[in-house]
């Protein structure tokens, strides 16, 4: 018997097209006929992404969406394998719509180099897609995009790399748990007291940098306030505190002090010299004067921006090459210079915008330069290990090392889902993870079944509610609002709003918000 011959998935024609001819005899005629004419969206063209959209085009998806507000970085070409170098700088979604036409030149890819926030994006623009892919980075539009297919009742496939680990799972209104059924883990935060006062490590040195950028360029937050804490509980006595704080009325910091961190440096117009002065001089100043902080410390050594202490030159960054110099450390006068041209170049940059404010981003030069110089000279100033500016764009931006590998069998195994939800197979979707080590079966795959909508999400449950308790004796309205802005409630923003304005105008008193659910 003569044996049958494989059919392929997709050749290569004598035009150098991929032909999608025999994928409907590997699909099946009802399943190639759902791939070829539903419409998909994208939502983010980066390291998954830009395996997601290959392997669309070549599993003959033709209508297809991208959504992407990036530009691409140099450092992105490492696994993101649909830009070049020659690509650098250009929007992450048209780039990818280009590269991934050469291979399927008959798709009809629409790229959107937006935020997925923006207005246009509402629920009608969901409904139009009959599957939405998510191939994000981050919790907040992971949480949006969740909501806005929860809302057009479109199937949503959410995926997820960190390293070697990885996950696929398929959220159906009413039939799957959301992306928000489970709490997620929030980013580490340290006591205000040791970022302002004590630190003991590379990270609150790196912490304290990212306050400073945002109090002189960024959106000023109370709590991240950057100057000496006097109420720590380990400070020195009232008394101490009362002397230097006489001793210090004519200095920077004083004067800093009374008018705001902003407004201070705005009347010296961010002179490198002053700000480095009271940053690193003054206020380490009065931090020795709290004599209790540092009974069992070694004590902060202040600098001197006209004297600093000398280093081998060995160390500095002054190598030609990007990646050696990103990996140097820094010398104390480099770090100075470096800090002195950034907030040249970010005081420039701010009066650009129309909201006068800044946005840290660790792909930013300037940004990155910035936190990175504040960071070692705070750190040697407290005896602190000082960190490469490619560690502290690691440890700044929470970064976890992407692997191409991972991201190219999650964006397969984010296909295959797909395939099953166009057949109408939901019910054998599953939640699946990629292990860095095999289980005891041997496996580094592990399906698991979907599980049921949390009855308690306030986000997909068929009666959302929250129940708020308060002392409506001392809470004032003002205190609720500002405890809901730090909460998972402020993602509803109008229902935020509409709370307070009618707290305030009466319509709802404060009692009955506290008593009642929301």
């Amino acid at each position: 018997v003569q044996k049958k011959k494989p059919q392929f998935v997709s050749r290569i024609c004598c035009s150098g097209e991929v032909s999608m001819e025999p994928l409907g005899a590997a699909l099946g005629e009802e399943l190639y006929g759902a791939v070829s004419s539903c419409r998909l969206l994208l939502v983010g063209a980066g390291g998954i992404g830009c395996e997601l959209l290959k392997n669309l085009v070549l599993s003959g998806f033709v209508h297809i969406d991208v959504i992407d507000l990036d530009t691409i970085d140099v450092s992105n070409l490492n696994r993101q394998f649909l830009f070049q170098r020659r690509h650098v700088g250009k929007p992450k979604a048209e780039v990818a719509r280009d590269s991934a036409l050469s291979f399927n030149p008959k798709a009809k890819i629409t790229s959107h180099h937006a935020s997925v926030f923006n207005p246009e994006y509402s629920t009608n623009f969901f409904k139009q897609f009959t599957i939405v892919l998510n191939a994000l980075d981050n919790k907040a539009a992971r949480s949006h995009v969740n909501r806005m297919c929860l809302a057009a009742d479109v199937p949503l496939v959410e995926s997820g790399t960190a390293g070697y680990l990885g996950q696929v799972t398929v959220i159906k209104k009413g039939q799957t748990e959301c992306y928000d059924c489970l709490p997620k883990p929030t980013a580490k935060t340290f006591p205000g007291c040791t970022i302002r006062n004590t630190p003991s490590e590379p990270i609150h040195c790196i912490v304290w940098a990212k306050h400073l950028f945002n109090q002189l360029f960024g959106e000023v937050d109370a709590d991240n306030e950057v100057a000496p804490d006097i109420s720590d509980p380990e400070a020195a006595s009232g008394e101490a505190v009362a002397t230097t704080g006489a001793a210090s009325d004519s200095t920077a910091a004083s004067t800093a002090e009374s008018c705001g961190t902003r407004e201070w440096a705005e009347r010296v117009d961010y002179n490198p010299a002053k700000i480095f002065t009271k940053l690193f001089h003054d206020d380490v100043e009065y931090l020795l004067s709290m004599e209790n902080l540092w009974k069992k410390r070694r004590p902060p050594t202040p600098l001197d921006f006209h004297a600093l202490p000398s280093e081998p030159e060995t160390e500095s960054a002054s190598s030609s090459s990007s990646d050696l110099k990103d990996q140097r450390m820094w010398t104390l006068q480099y770090a100075a210079d470096m800090l002195g041209r950034t907030l040249d170049a970010l005081k420039v940059e701010r009066q650009t915008r129309d909201d006068k404010q800044l946005v840290w981003d660790k792909d930013d030069t300037d940004s990155l330069d910035f936190v990175t110089a504040v960071a070692n000279l705070r750190a040697h100033i407290f005896g602190i290990k000082r960190k490469s500016r490619f560690e502290v764009k690691a440890m700044a931006g929470n970064i976890i090392p992407a692997i191409a590998t991972t991201n190219a069998v999650i964006a397969g195994l984010v296909v295959m889902e797909a395939f099953k939800i166009l057949q109408g197979r939901l019910s054998e979707c599953k939640t699946i993870y990629l292990s860095k080590r095999p289980n005891v079966r041997k496996k580094l795959l592990v399906p698991c079944s979907l599980v049921e909508p949390n009855p308690k999400c306030y986000v997909c449950s068929s009666k959302p509610e929250v129940t708020v308790t308060l002392n409506t004796d001392v809470l004032t309205v003002k205190s609720l609002e500002d405890r809901v802005r730090c909460s998972p409630l402020y993602r509803f923003i109008s229902f935020v709003m509409r709370l307070v304005a009618a707290c305030k105008i009466g319509v709802v008193p404060a009692a009955a918000a506290a008593a009642g659910c929301l």
